[in-house]
């Protein structure tokens, strides 16, 4: 083919998420002249769902809370919880820029970060959780998109990348289309795939990560796997396809996320019996592939003083709160008439725990009690177990560069996010560490936009003007 580009770039950033945002804010401070293409009519993505909890360690915010920590020891918390995987390389990577990836964040990209130090979460052994004050993923990325505006970098929404271009082993850029249907040529020395993963592909799911094709699926709309499937055309390596993020607390009457601190602080689930089946503190993530395998439907057990406590720090916990979404009741006997539990099950399976509480052993092995017993008067939610987002995705280096089955690189790809191989095990829900998917989303975005501004400089930009032979790389 012969046809010319309709512009030229140096970074071509793919995806509007917090992977995407990031990475075009660092490829921008490096000197690069960047934009994104995004095929939602907002930014956002996963991202934009969390909780904006992003971990750090060695913070210049966990100093003055003198919270000691580094980088080894979040490593060491991460493998405890993921095991073996096959990206070893980019969780050590990951944990070592951790500190420097929150700071710049909130120096660099004006991004309103604090130190969590209510609760830390699954995986961590000190708070390094460093998140918006709302706790709400939706203001980190409104002040990401505040970083982009200010910077002048174009953002083309209703835009989807549909091929990547390749020329020879190179890629040199990638076609979009338009609301109109117009496609648009985009000529750029480096190309970042923040497109997320594919949890919203049952065809992928189905094929990569069966387990989490039997849960809801919760995430963004948008993460429908094209990185995977443009990378495999390219002869790309996958790593870690069957882990996913899930959460065993999501409303079943509202969508709404269940926190897992109501689970911390002292909250236990039942199934449809009435009856525990699980430790409730291996983490949302684990305990949602617990659920995938028990009796449902769900319910979390807790009391007035929890949903107060919770409500008080993290506001969004109110949408669980409203009448009709969860019940209060004084007594156990109506919690379980509201939901057709049977009584004496329910009454003897808050015994149980209540004396665990205490001090006595527990049928379910959990030691963390959180704010003790459970004591009238009670709440219950109806909960279901959910798919947050894939963990799974391209083979890439420490540059974020993608590599292929060979390990060798993919000239001018880069990937990160759900779009890139994560760190959360090799399979399952029970690798997942709090965090991990911001980590991975900023992370590799924050890595994935100064390596692609460094490989822009060396790429001659009246080269890729002048290339006359291109490959079209169908994206499927």
């Amino acid at each position: 083919m012969t046809q010319p580009f309709d512009i030229e770039l140096d970074v071509l950033v793919i995806g509007a998420g917090g992977c995407g945002l990031t990475a075009a804010v660092a490829a921008h401070e490096a000197g690069a002249e960047t934009a994104i293409v995004e095929k939602l009519e907002r930014a956002g993505g996963n991202t934009g769902l969390s909780s904006g909890s992003v971990p750090g360690a060695g913070t210049r915010f966990q100093a003055l809370a003198g919270v000691a920590d580094d980088a080894c020891r979040f490593r060491r918390d991460l493998t405890q919880v993921s095991g073996s995987h096959d990206v070893p390389h980019i969780e050590r990577m990951l944990a070592d820029i951790s500190a420097e990836l929150v700071e710049w964040l909130v120096d660099c990209a004006g991004v309103n970060l604090e130190l969590v130090e209510t609760y830390r979460h699954v995986g961590h052994s000190v708070a390094r959780l460093h998140a918006p004050p709302s706790r709400d993923g939706a203001d980190l990325v409104r002040d990401l998109e505040r970083a982009v505006e200010t910077r002048g970098i174009a953002v083309a929404f209703g835009q989807p990348a549909v091929r990547l271009l390749v020329s020879g082993e190179r890629v040199v850029g990638a076609e979009t289309l338009d609301r109109r249907g117009e496609v648009t040529r985009i000529a750029a020395s480096s190309v970042v795939l923040g497109s997320n993963g594919f949890g919203a592909s049952r065809t992928l799911l189905d094929q990569l990560c069966p387990l989490a094709a039997r849960a809801e699926y919760a995430g963004a709309p948008g993460s429908e796997g094209e990185a995977i499937r443009w990378g495999r055309e390219l002869g790309a390596g996958l790593g870690n396809v069957s882990a996913f993020q899930g959460h065993a607390g999501l409303s079943a009457r509202n969508g709404a996320l269940v926190t897992w601190t109501v689970i911390e602080r002292g909250g236990i689930i039942v199934d449809r019996h009435g009856k525990r089946f699980a430790d409730e503190t291996i983490g949302y993530s684990a305990f949602a592939a617990q659920e995938l395998s028990a009796d449902g439907p769900f319910y979390m057990i807790y009391d007035r003083r929890i949903a107060d406590d919770v409500r008080a720090g993290q506001p969004p916990f109110a949408q669980v709160c409203q009448p009709g979404v969860s019940v209060q009741a004084d007594t156990l006997d109506d919690i379980a008439h509201r939901f057709e539990l049977d009584p004496q099950t329910l009454s003897r399976t808050v015994a149980d725990a209540s004396r665990a509480a205490r001090g006595g052993e527990d049928p379910c092995a959990r030691r963390d009690w959180g704010l003790g017993a459970l004591a009238a008067p009670y709440c219950a939610t109806p909960i279901t177990p959910a798919l947050f987002h894939t963990q799974g995705g391209l083979m890439i280096d420490t540059d974020a560069r993608v590599l292929r089955t060979d390990e060798t690189v993919v000239d001018g790809l880069f990937a990160g996010g759900g779009a890139a191989a994560g760190i959360s095990g090799r399979s399952g829900a029970g690798g997942y560490t709090s965090g991990n998917g911001l980590l991975s989303a900023l992370g590799l975005g924050y890595v994935a936009g100064r390596a692609a501004a460094r490989n822009a400089m060396q790429v001659a930009q009246p080269h890729l003007a002048s290339l006359s032979h291109t490959h079209v790389q169908h994206g499927g």
